[in-house]
């Protein structure tokens, strides 16, 4: 039998059905409508954090960091920790990443959680643990331009997943490079990101999910270690331009849900167009169907 809440405030507890409680009960404050584009905000007041192989910090193109973590697996025990840590960048990846998030959303915090080691090296269970730091401490914006194709780490994933999204935490995610089954990138709760060859700076909607938008990722110019840049290629550097509009979004309505800021994504994007609405008379009903 299920169970209902009506004696808790709304937000404070799971309700699984509404008796005795009505609108007024239940207010919610939205923003205006949503905006055509993203350029209304520059990512003033929006927190990003950026789960990747660390970022170099001070990097003329990415700027001072709000903190800079570590995840930490204890050798003996198998327990991983989330640390403080000044050791910067293992391989220039995260630098990169954070660089096309600053250059999209120059006022967005950016705060740098290293999960990954030199030469990319990594493992599912320290990504699962710099993922559920994050999405603990309530970020706007999780930027995870890597993903596991370790089926066993898929269902603590997803669960990490819908936890963010109904928090409010948007993860944004690159799909692999090649077509391969991995994760999160798969999820419907994460928007999910693939490079496009274009040279103008647009996101493009993808009709035939799951990935769900392109966007420049494909010999982009991008900061590296040593407060350099280098051009490069990959899904990993057009989820950062994706999280950057987000940003940018949220900066310009900050009471967005994940569910508008992929419509705006959506209705935003270079290759959707708006098609006129057909009016019909009173009492006339349409079937567009084919006989």
């Amino acid at each position: 039998m299920g169970t209902t809440t009506t004696g808790a405030p709304p937000g404070t507890a799971l309700t699984w059905s509404l008796r005795g409680r009505g609108p007024d009960d239940l207010p919610v404050v939205a923003d205006p409508a949503v905006p055509d584009g993203p350029a209304e905000g520059a990512g003033r007041g929006v927190r990003v954090c950026v789960v990747d192989s660390g970022v170099e910090r001070d990097h003329p193109l990415v700027g001072p960091l709000a903190g800079s973590w570590v995840v930490v697996k204890d050798e003996a025990t198998g327990e991983a920790e989330v640390l403080p840590t000044t050791t910067g960048d293992t391989c220039g990846h995260g630098t990169a990443c954070a660089g096309i998030i600053r250059r999209t959303a120059p006022e967005c915090e950016i705060t740098s959680v290293r999960v990954l080691g030199e030469r990319f090296s990594g493992t599912g269970d320290v990504l699962l643990a710099g993922l559920r730091w994050a999405v603990d401490q309530g970020f706007d914006l999780i930027n995870l331009s890597l993903s596991t194709t370790r089926t066993r780490f898929a269902h603590h994933l997803h669960e990490l997943a819908d936890r963010a999204y109904f928090a409010r935490t948007v993860l944004v995610a690159s799909a692999h490079n090649t077509p391969v089954e991995s994760f999160p990138w798969r999820f419907a709760s994460v928007l999910s990101v693939g490079s496009h060859q274009e040279d103008d700076p647009v996101h493009l909607y993808n009709p035939s999910p799951p990935v769900e938008f392109f966007a420049p990722g494909q010999n982009v110019t991008v900061p590296w270690l040593g407060g350099a840049t280098i051009r490069t290629t990959g899904n990993s550097f057009a989820t950062p331009y994706i999280t950057g509009l987000s940003a940018r979004l949220l900066s310009a309505r900050p009471r967005m849900t994940p569910f508008q800021l992929k419509s705006a994504l959506y209705l935003s994007a270079a290759n959707v167009t708006l098609a006129p609405r057909h009016h019909l008379p009173a009492g006339e009903a349409s079937d567009d169907s084919e006989n």
